[in-house]
């Protein structure tokens, strides 16, 4: 990185951004009560507003949202008449999934081969930090140059709504003339990116009942109909031979035009095992950021340890949708239901419960925020150029804030690249890219006050 005052100011403050993101991973903030302590979230938030309130934000305010969390808010002055950026980021974080497969613990912040290893290290506790630096590095060089407000979700990996709900309902809160998402990332380290367009999601639970109970399957099995073999060939109806997604009314051969995602380089960022094929058809940059995809996140059955000869009477799964911009959201979820129902076999009984959704998302690029970007951009990753990637991933919020503030510009930055791992055991962030875009954050803003 070439020498400039901010980038300095930034590098000596790495070793306290790495402390503060030891204690905040330490907090075990799933927004999933049932499985984890609601005091962990409200630890995690607290801290945020901790945090935001040593920096001289004010109305600092821990805000119970619907759905049950807590999201954290602050304003910060400008200069009178300057501009107003909104920066967002995400507390909560992912279940840790299989906490024993994990090298190192996965709420301990842990360095390996130059990484830092924990839950939320880059989604998006790590976004957290990097609003902090940014802000702390303009303070330390003549000021922030524009009024800034912080909001940092509790429940955004939960996809229930709850700050979409609570903007909806305050839409003076968080308006702003721009607004800085910090939970994307880039194409892969050392690239610097800037996420042009978002896949909308809509998640089904689906329960298929086929008896009053289960019934021993040497007795009954053979014309007794079994509920899990129903839900199999539901499931399996949502794909064709090859795996492109085959919900019934979604067009499935839509086309990314942009930033191409070499297909070895895929298989080794998604570490496809050997002799496995991907799935789909197209370019990967088309199945991942323009075209419909279902996943099966769950399924309710008897595990094969303890399972008893049964015809199972009942069973459920949890499916999610990822839709690509142009592609509405409720409409999807309509046409999801209405597939699973249509392919529901035997005449069982099937019912289905929206859980979460969202809507695709697609930026201007050619806004004026977009080229304070890529200046800033180009001075914290010296020789590269900003690039414009899509992300398969959902951040329901955009959309939200899009149509609250139609004249607010929106860009989506952070540090979620491949290497990263998000959501997986192992999640790391790269220290690197945490410092170099805490520099392209804070010059942005310098940049867009001077625009």
């Amino acid at each position: 990185m070439s020498s400039n005052p901010v980038a300095e100011t930034v590098a000596s403050l790495m070793p306290r951004a790495r402390a503060e993101l030891t204690e905040l991973v330490a907090f075990k903030s799933v927004a999933d009560f049932d499985q984890f302590p609601r005091s962990e979230s409200e630890g995690a938030a607290r801290w945020v507003a901790d945090a935001l309130t040593a920096e001289g934000f004010q109305d600092v305010a821990l805000l119970d949202t619907p759905d049950g969390t807590q999201s954290v808010y602050g304003y910060l002055p400008g200069p009178e008449g300057a501009r107003t950026v909104l920066l967002y980021a995400h507390y909560d974080v992912q279940p840790p999934l299989d906490e024993a497969a994990w090298t190192t613990p996965p709420f301990e912040l842990t360095e390996r081969d130059g990484r830092w290893y924990g839950r939320g290290a880059a989604d998006c506790k790590g976004g957290v930090i990097m609003h902090l630096l940014a802000l702390r590095a303009l303070k330390a060089n003549g000021g922030v140059p524009v009024h800034v407000k912080v909001i940092a979700e509790g429940s955004e990996e939960m996809g229930t709504g709850g700050l979409e709900r609570y903007a909806e309902e305050h839409p003076e809160l968080l308006e702003a003339d721009t607004i800085v998402i910090g939970d994307a990332g880039n194409f892969r380290v050392g690239l610097p990116t800037v996420t042009a367009t978002l896949r909308g999601m809509t998640l089904l639970r689906v329960q298929i009942d086929t008896l009053a109970g289960n019934l021993h399957s040497g007795q009954f099995g053979g014309a007794a109909p079994d509920a899990l073999a129903a839900l199999i060939r539901v499931l399996d109806s949502l794909r064709a031979a090859d795996g492109t997604t085959t919900v019934e009314g979604l067009a499935p051969e839509s086309r990314w035009e942009g930033l191409q995602y070499d297909e070895e380089q895929f298989r080794k960022d998604a570490k496809v095992l050997d002799g496995v094929e991907l799935i789909g058809s197209g370019t990967v940059a088309d199945r991942i950021w323009a075209r419909p995809a279902v996943t099966v996140l769950g399924i309710d059955c008897p595990p094969v340890v303890g399972a008893t000869p049964s015809v199972q009477a009942s069973a459920r799964a949890l499916v999610s949708l990822r839709v690509p911009p142009g592609v509405d959201a409720a409409e999807a979820t309509k046409l999801l239901q209405a597939h699973l129902e249509t392919h529901t076999p035997w005449g069982a009984r099937v019912r289905t419960e929206q859980i979460g959704q969202g809507q695709a998302f697609a930026a201007d690029t050619t806004s004026p925020a977009y080229a304070a970007m890529a200046e800033a951009m180009a001075v914290a990753y010296p020789g590269q150029e900003m690039q414009y990637a899509g992300q398969g991933g959902s951040i329901p919020l955009c959309n939200t804030l899009a149509a609250l503030y139609p004249h607010a510009e929106i860009l989506l930055i952070g540090l979620s690249e491949p290497e990263a791992q998000i959501h997986a055991v192992n999640e790391s962030v790269s220290p690197q890219e945490l410092e170099r875009l805490s520099v392209t954050e804070a010059l942005f803003l310098r940049n867009y006050a001077a625009s």
